[in-house]
């Protein structure tokens, strides 16, 4: 029998402490020798990133112990933090002093391969033979380099940083080195200030000579051309990932001549890197290269380069990413709107999919989990129509029904980067709005990835005015469509989405209220205040400084809460360098003084993304508050938010 109850205020299994209680997200897998080892993060233990395997008897067990944490903040997003074997020697990046470590098959306690306090940094790591070899970043002061760099895995650097050799710099910023099958040649992903690396990259080549690249040549990209992940076909071919026809798509590289492609998709082959040690193909033992593509929704498939043909690899789900090949068996970390997402491993010769590790060791009952439902909105503009593509979760939980007439609220998601994507995905934040009688929509606006370059485009010049009319456009939709209420519409982000958030809430009403997780409020001082790997990012997002100078103050959210009429709950990581606590804090003194209700909750111990059980735990039941106190309606079970009021 269903209960009749408000929408928002229905009871639902999946509570905050179940976010966390068996949540484990996976990332990363390689094959060791015929093992499978993964990384998982273990919001339990503080948040640390932890090296796994299976035992015996099948549990999953750490190769490195607790405290030990694999994670590297190369760019601040960091990626390719360890590496393995096949004999089991582990190398990583620890967290907190940023060293490179060892750890032997039947030890626990790793070994040191770089010094202490030399303001090192590494990320993308491969091992090869007797080295380790790595982009490092390093930090004197103010002063900041990057190189590829050789590391010798027997520890003679860990007391020598001279025993590290420099391989090849020559620009600021460095990903994907690939050494040739023969050793001879070096290949790697190079850009600089103002590109990021997927409005433009460069392919380079370099012969290696007595241990280091002395000169290279440009095989491709530029300015208006990225170039991703360069893997060798044979000791003078390379393939590549290139973006020149609007979408990411497969090419060859010779070394002697000009790049061909390798076929012909209206779909990406690629996304932005935003962290080392991305892949999105492979190549495999007879030739052919195995590749996920996305136009929304992700796809697996081989390509022949011999003719160009394309066969597709049956994977019953929606969100695909690449991470190892060996022989016929391929790891994928996959999921969709009511499968979890985890680490699986297809054998493409049987067909089949098995489980390695799943981000969750209990699921919700079925029932309480929503569908994801691909819509496409159309934003009327001076200039004409575009189309915006989203996600809707819908309320569903089948122990309540709402009143008869009374229609949902909804939150509009807005995600981060903001060149970043959204496919459907079991996500149980949304999965704990939806099962309470909260609608979500996950908004793919116009910047975000995955329906090629031009679509990515639309962002340049226009953050805070594209990703706001079409996230508008995406959830008045909804209430256009009696799906939603239209007096009951929230809105939710964080990083680049809490600035969307932001300068929503201050250019519309469409609103009731937002909630911004570490949103960039101020965009002068980002352009000041953030790190190396973002610091001219605004120049394409908005425009240079100071010519553009004008147009950041005006776009600015704090220098617009005259305009603000709304509630606004904003949340904080004390230890973030991408966006600093400095941001919301003087959005805060602004809501202050303008006299509008709201909370500011700030996280000792947090970065740029929250990881520990207890903030998740404490910021999710905040934010359910914060809705019910808003839009009206009871949040049983919840402790209540202390909102500001003048």
């Amino acid at each position: 029998m269903t209960t009749v109850a408000p929408y928002g205020s229905w009871e639902s299994p999946i509570t905050a402490a179940s976010l966390v209680a068996t949540g484990h997200p996976v990332g990363g897998g390689t094959f060791v020798s015929d093992d499978v080892w993964w990384l998982e993060s273990r919001p339990a233990e503080g948040g640390r990133l932890a090296v796994r395997r299976h035992d015996g008897d099948g549990k999953p067990v750490d190769v490195i112990p607790a405290p030990w944490n694999a994670r590297t903040r190369v760019h601040e997003y960091g990626g390719g933090a360890w590496a393995a074997t096949d004999d089991g020697v582990l190398v990583f990046a620890e967290f907190s002093d940023q060293r490179l470590y060892r750890l032997d098959p039947g030890t626990t306690v790793p070994t040191p391969l770089t010094p202490a306090d030399m303001g090192m940094r590494f990320a993308g790591l491969s091992i090869e033979g007797d080295e380790v070899i790595a982009i490092r970043e390093t930090h004197r002061g103010s002063d900041l380099e990057r190189d590829i760099v050789a590391v010798p895995l027997d520890g003679g650097a860990a007391d020598d940083a001279g025993a590290i050799r420099s391989m090849v710099s020559g620009s600021r910023f460095l990903a994907a080195p690939r050494i040739s099958p023969d050793g001879e040649y070096l290949a790697w992903i190079a850009w600089d200030h103002p590109q990021m690396p997927w409005d433009g990259t460069e392919l380079r080549v370099g012969r290696i000579e007595r241990g280091v690249v002395p000169d290279y040549r440009t095989l491709g990209g530029g300015p208006a051309e990225s170039v991703l992940q360069p893997e060798w076909a044979s000791n003078d071919e390379l393939y590549a990932i290139n973006d020149s026809t609007g979408w990411w798509n497969l090419y060859r590289y010779p070394l002697g001549g000009a790049p061909t492609p390798l076929h012909s998709l209206s779909a990406d082959i690629g996304a932005p890197m935003w962290g080392l040690g991305m892949r999105w193909f492979s190549v495999l033992d007879d030739g052919r290269l195995l590749f996920v593509s996305t136009v929304g929704t992700d796809s697996l498939a081989t390509l022949d380069p011999s003719t160009g043909a394309v066969e597709r690899v049956n994977v019953p789900l929606d969100t695909l990413s690449l991470k190892a090949v060996r022989g016929s068996r391929v790891l994928l970390t996959c999921g969709n709107a009511r499968v979890v997402s985890g680490l699986r491993e297809v054998n493409l010769a049987s067909g089949t999919l098995t489980d390695i590790r799943l981000d969750l060791d209990e699921l919700p009952p079925p029932e309480f989990l929503p569908d994801a439902e691909a819509v496409t909105s159309v934003v009327v503009t001076p200039d004409g129509e575009r189309d915006v593509h989203s996600f809707v979760y819908r309320p569903r939980n089948p122990d309540f029904t709402a009143p008869e007439g009374e229609l949902p609220p909804f939150i509009a998601v807005v995600h981060g980067g903001p060149t970043a994507h959204r496919s459907p995905a079991l996500n149980l934040n949304y999965a704990f709005f939806t099962s309470r009688g909260i609608g979500v929509i996950d908004v793919n606006y116009g910047g975000s990835s995955g329906y090629g370059r031009e679509y990515r485009r639309r962002l340049d010049g226009q953050w805070g005015v594209v990703d706001v009319e079409d996230t508008i456009a995406a959830i008045r939709g909804l209430a256009d469509a009696g799906i939603a209420d239209a007096e009951r519409l929230a809105i939710r982000g964080g990083s680049a989405g809490g600035w969307t958030v932001l300068a929503a809430l201050v250019s519309s009403d469409v609103f009731a209220c937002g909630v911004s997780y570490y949103g960039v409020a101020d965009l002068q001082a980002l352009a000041e205040d953030t790190h190396d790997f973002e610091a001219r990012y605004l120049d394409g997002l908005v425009g240079p400084l100071p010519e553009a100078e004008n147009t950041y103050r005006d776009r600015a959210p704090n220098n617009r809460v005259d305009d603000l009429s709304c509630p606004v709950l904003l949340l904080q990581g004390l230890d973030d360098p991408v966006v600093p606590p400095a941001q919301s804090e003087a959005f805060r003194d602004a809501l202050v003084k303008k006299g509008i209700r709201h909370a500011y909750i700030a996280y000792e111990g947090e970065s740029h993304g929250f990881r520990r059980a207890e903030t998740i735990i404490h910021a999710i039941q905040s934010e359910l508050s914060f809705y019910g106190q808003v839009l009206g309606f009871e949040t049983p079970d919840t402790p209540q938010l202390e909102l500001w009021i003048p």
